[in-house]
């Protein structure tokens, strides 16, 4: 079994509670290797909560986080960032950086701030990577939401991980942009060969650049599957509970769900 086909994370009987509230109840699944996964469903579904899991950035109350054959909470801080990177929801920063400055950072768990010749390579290809080379010297604060995100998901790709994980990446941002970072995730992929997991809300983006959804719903996953299988009326009206009729344009499918 090569690499592609054994499923590098996995996680068993999750479960998360904030005070009495229970957020994630008992979640089993695994993340296909070198595909985009779309985490879906409604809000306060627990979305977030199961990437924020999957990430470390909390810590589930129940079950096991496996990443490459070992518990995920095994992993020192240092060499877990070599292998597995998260682009939260809000990412504010009160500092004056240009968008190269913000790369760089991206590069932080090998270099500990002592940039080398191999660092500025990496560093170079992700701005290039992103388009953002004739941006590179500007100021975060003067860029539009779009180019600001774009920036951000560079940092990403300079860190280099086979893992990325991204919450919401397409929060506040227009039609364009969110078509700019969407495509820059399937490139992730199909040209580096990543693996790529975000949580999404807007179903068409999650049908047109994934290869796999998991959709939750109060707190357990519903449907874990290929993105065809998903992206059915019957499966979205479960998920939802509103109509969807799909529509399909060149072997794509599109969710219609505001005149129904």
């Amino acid at each position: 079994m090569d690499n592609k086909e054994k499923n590098q994370l996995s996680f068993t009987a999750i479960s998360k509670h904030y005070g009495k509230k229970e957020v994630l109840k008992d979640l089993s699944g695994s993340i296909p290797n070198q595909q985009i996964t779309s985490l879906i469903g409604p809000n306060g579904a627990g979305k977030s909560t199961l990437l924020a899991i999957l990430s470390r950035l909390i810590k589930q109350d129940g079950g096991q986080v496996s990443f490459i054959e070992r518990d995920l909470l095994s992993y020192k801080s240092a060499d877990l960032a070599k292998k597995l990177s998260i682009l939260k929801q809000s990412n504010h920063l009160d500092i004056k950086l240009t968008v190269k400055d913000l790369v760089s950072f991206g590069r932080f768990p090998y270099s500990q701030g002592k940039l080398k010749e191999d660092d500025w390579k990496k560093i170079n290809a992700a701005l290039a990577f992103s388009d953002l080379g004739d941006l590179q010297d500007a100021y975060l604060d003067e860029l539009s939401g779009g180019q600001r995100q774009r920036a951000f998901i560079a940092m990403i790709i300079a860190q280099d991980t086979d893992y990325i994980l991204l919450d919401e990446p397409l929060n506040n941002l227009d039609m364009k942009h969110s078509v700019q970072v969407m495509k820059t995730l399937r490139r992730l992929v199909d040209e580096l060969g990543k693996t790529v997991i975000l949580v999404i809300h807007e179903i068409n983006f999650a049908a047109q650049y994934s290869d796999h959804i998991i959709a939750l719903k109060n707190g357990e996953i519903c449907y874990n599957d290929y993105v065809d299988k998903v992206i059915s009326p019957e499966v979205l009206k479960d998920i939802f509970d509103i109509e969807f009729d799909i529509l399909e344009r060149n072997n794509r499918k599109i969710c219609n769900y505001f005149n129904l």
